[in-house]
């Protein structure tokens, strides 16, 4: 009796499901993502409910359901998607917003972050940024919410995690480290800061990902000419959001004093010669492989300009560590608090 009744609230649960399919379907042309990921979450909270009914019992419902739904409606409805549909309820047990821009795929990457707070970052920043799922996972592999919550108290870290990265002042353009695995450089290869420039040029597209929204490329070697002395700045971008030049400067060692007060040369010749009369003042950033905290913060100390440090590395940070610091952020504050 008890194999009866669980083949019969087997077949109820199939056509629960293969309605919601069907009807999906009938409006898919109209908002294929909302329909479709609207459909999975109401199937994943019918497995859900399932399950716990079956809580007694040694049943692999999903496994059971993957091979009579595969007869029943066609591909689609392996084990490995009804899992990730269960998890979209369980994750999500309050429904879903569902973005015309974010896809099923989309959704695969999110849920295979466990941290709430690291999830919404993502699912925010890819609305936002209009990320491809392949530039999502990049995203996520080289820690972009632990790089950027670093920075930040804990109200900045859980704004990060409701709105994702909002540039609100010139600050907020700062990145650090940035990473540069695209470019392909092995760790420990011996490289020439015209190597790396040439470098990020061949790969523009990346780069621009990496530094965020709102830059647009201008020039590379821009010639600065005083008194018949020529000076080359590495990068020239310009920000949209922020209506301001930035300047990068690339340093293949550590950064030195002497960079940064060359940066503040450049800056005031921007401001000067090249900026328009509704340009914000421009934002120059050392971007090298090693700096000393200390001393940056003497030699941009008292600057009227905009100069930032960031270093760079070549290959994938350590993100577990990077997770832990950022717990420990957090649990200070919480300390603080009480």
């Amino acid at each position: 009796m008890a194999i009866k009744k669980h083949e019969n609230e087997l077949q109820i649960l199939i056509e629960k499901i293969s309605h919601i399919v069907q009807s999906a379907k009938k409006n898919i042309v109209s908002n294929i993502n909302e329909e479709m990921l609207t459909s999975y979450w109401e199937i994943g909270n019918l497995i859900h409910k399932k399950e716990k009914d079956d809580s007694n019992q040694t049943i692999d419902v999903i496994t059971e359901l993957a091979q009579k739904l595969t007869i029943f409606l066609g591909k689609g409805f392996t084990r490995s998607s009804l899992t990730y549909m269960r998890q979209l309820y369980l994750k999500y047990p309050d429904g879903i917003s569902a973005s015309s821009y974010l896809s099923w795929s989309h959704y695969i990457e999110l849920l295979k972050i466990d941290d709430e707070l690291e999830r919404g970052f993502y699912e925010n920043q890819t609305i936002n940024d209009k990320w491809s799922v392949r530039e999502l996972r990049r995203q996520r592999n080289s820690a972009l919410f632990q790089r950027l919550a670093l920075s930040r108290d804990k109200e900045g870290i859980l704004a990060l995690a409701r709105e994702g990265q909002i540039l609100r002042n010139e600050e907020d353009i700062k990145k650090d480290p940035l990473i540069l695995e695209f470019l392909n450089i092995p760790e420990k290869t011996r490289y020439s800061e015209r190597e790396l420039e040439a470098r990020i040029i061949d790969n523009l597209q990346h780069f621009l990902l990496e530094l965020g929204k709102g830059f647009a490329f201008i020039a590379n070697q821009y010639r600065i000419t005083l008194n018949n002395n020529h000076f080359y700045v590495d990068l020239v971008f310009y920000h949209r959001i922020l209506k301001c030049f930035v300047l990068i400067d690339l340093k293949i060692g550590e950064a030195k004093h002497q960079d940064v007060g060359q940066m503040n040369m450049y800056l005031n010749y921007f401001k000067k010669e090249e900026n328009m009369t509704d340009d914000n003042p421009p934002i120059g950033i050392i971007l090298a492989a090693a700096k000393d905290e200390i001393m940056i913060e003497y030699a941009t100390g008292g600057l009227s300009n905009k100069v930032f440090v960031s270093k760079y590395q070549t290959y994938l940070p350590d993100k577990a560590l990077l997770q832990e610091r950022v717990q420990e952020i957090l649990d200070m504050e919480e300390n603080e608090e009480k």
